[in-house]
């Protein structure tokens, strides 16, 4: 079977839930270095991410996201939160979550993998690693795994 991409011959969608402007700034540029080609949508918060993903109000006619890259420390409602939100829904569940955060807690990772997250990932400090990190994200879920059709 073909990977998403291929498969659909378009654009890989990323959500990246990100609430601190630099992280956000350097995940973009990262994506923008990708081999594949993708449009990174960002939401600043759960609440936020979560009117997005559900496709309300202006949102109505957004294409659901191939991956979501989520932050934990959000303001208001937790990182967590979002991600037992995400995969309590029917709709959204099928799409990948890697937990992309500064806190290497047990706890913290224990509950991401609790609450189904695809992965874990500590964030990198430097522009050089954050790439590199982007890059294994990219080649692992677009062009190896398959992954189902967001629509």
């Amino acid at each position: 079977m073909k990977n998403l991409l291929i498969r659909e011959g378009r654009a890989a969608e990323i959500m990246l839930v990100e609430d601190n402007r630099g992280d956000a700034l350097l995940a973009s540029r990262a994506f923008k270095q990708a081999e594949i080609d993708n449009n990174v949508t960002v939401a600043e918060t759960g609440e936020k991410a979560l009117t997005m993903l559900r496709r309300e109000g202006q949102y109505a006619t957004m294409r659901l996201p191939d991956l979501i890259l989520l932050d934990l420390n959000l303001p208001m409602m937790s990182g967590h939160e979002v991600l037992a939100a995400i995969k309590g829904d029917e709709a959204l569940r099928h799409i990948p979550v890697i937990i992309m955060s500064s806190s290497s807690a047990e706890t913290d990772i224990a509950g991401g993998y609790a609450n189904h997250a695809s992965a874990y990932v500590v964030k990198p400090i430097s522009l050089d690693s954050f790439t590199e990190v982007v890059r294994n994200i990219e080649q692992f879920f677009f062009m190896l795994a398959v992954l189902p059709s967001s629509e």
